[in-house]
């Protein structure tokens, strides 16, 4: 039997809260690279890249559903209605005050209580390449307006690249900022090696401050001659946790502002191994990305009985800056979907091995 094949028993051996099983869909290339993805929370479950003829898994997560409904980490998830967070769960469109659900510190994370994360997506379709879920999320879904139908594609391609394509249509106006919520473990997911030898490059010139809450505070700041400068790759332990920014968020989880080249196709981020094996490119439409180092993941449920320790990997988020909706005047693409527009972006994760 192999481990795939295991993950696809263990994962289906109890029922999702909803009462029924959960489904799995494993897509593999030319190279033999196998990624697997689940319809609960439309998830990326496990990513296996060929190393020196060995397949490496380099995605943290979860091998039964009891263990994944437990972990409070997002692993591999799409999060949706609105990735990372609105302050105190308010904000305004065209003058109509609404207040969403809450769920971290008085102020929305990652949607709310009952986020994308957690529901049972509909498969759409299924091809020797890609799968594509879609969900529908009603108007006052925790308090957000208007009917959502939300469209996510993973594609697996013969370059060794996860490319998620997002798609939206809404019938009221309302926010909207979808991501996946992958943690990177390039030396291996399970290893018990922490990520933060990894050596990490981030297209940005400048960075969103934040309260101790996650909550934007003040003006970005310029990453020259900062600890959040990662123009030119370095080891992420090499800043690490030396300065009041990350003192307060217990490592990284701050938010860059992508140069605009990004948008035209240049790489976003960049991440390697600290065994030099595995290189890991980031591309993207979205204007920024969330540099999460798992500052939180200590007894989070691995695959193998065990616990992640914090610091076991690295989360990068491709999305619109967080409380962007309350903050107009900076120079960002509106996160408020019009009725009128259909909301697409796409991310995609390159394995250079």
């Amino acid at each position: 039997m192999t481990e795939q094949s295991t993950l696809f028993e263990t994962m289906t051996k109890e029922a999702a809260s909803d009462g029924r099983l959960a489904q799995l869909f494993e897509l593999k290339n030319e190279n033999g690279m196998r990624v697997v993805f689940m319809d609960i929370g439309a998830t990326w479950l496990s990513c296996k890249v060929p190393v020196k003829g060995k397949l490496r898994e380099i995605l943290l997560g979860q091998s039964t559903m009891a263990d994944f409904e437990k972990q409070q980490s997002y692993m591999g998830v799409t999060v949706g209605r609105y990735a990372n967070r609105i302050a105190n769960g308010k904000f305004k469109i065209d003058g109509t005050k609404y207040q969403v659900d809450t769920n971290q510190a008085g102020n929305v994370l990652h949607g709310g209580p009952e986020g994308f994360d957690k529901r049972r997506w509909v498969v759409l379709e299924e091809t020797t390449n890609s799968v594509e879920f879609s969900l529908v999320s009603p108007d006052g879904d925790q308090g957000f307006p208007g009917e959502l139908r939300v469209n996510v594609k993973y594609q697996l391609t013969d370059d060794n690249e996860v490319v998620i394509s997002y798609s939206a249509k809404t019938t009221k106006p309302t926010p909207i900022n979808l991501t996946n919520h992958a943690y990177f473990n390039l030396l291996g997911a399970d290893s018990e090696y922490l990520a933060l030898d990894h050596i990490l490059s981030i297209n940005s010139e400048e960075f969103v401050p934040t309260t101790d809450a996650g909550i934007p505070k003040g003006q970005w700041k310029k990453v020259k001659n900062t600890n959040f400068d990662f123009t030119d790759p370095k080891v992420i332990s090499q800043d690490f946790m030396l300065d009041k920014d990350q003192e307060k968020a217990k490592g990284y989880d701050h938010s860059f502002v992508l140069n605009k080249g990004c948008s035209k196709g240049e790489c976003a981020a960049s991440l390697t191994s600290p065994d030099s094996l595995v290189t890991l490119h980031l591309l993207t439409t979205k204007p920024a990305v969330q540099l999460y180092t798992g500052n939180w993941l200590a007894g989070t449920p691995n695959r193998i009985d065990g616990k992640y320790q914090d610091y076991s990997g690295i989360a990068l988020e491709t999305q619109f800056l967080p409380d962007t909706i309350n903050h107009p005047e900076w120079p960002q693409p509106s996160a408020i979907l019009s009725p009128s527009d259909t909301y697409h972006y796409e991310t995609c994760y390159q394995f250079i091995v």
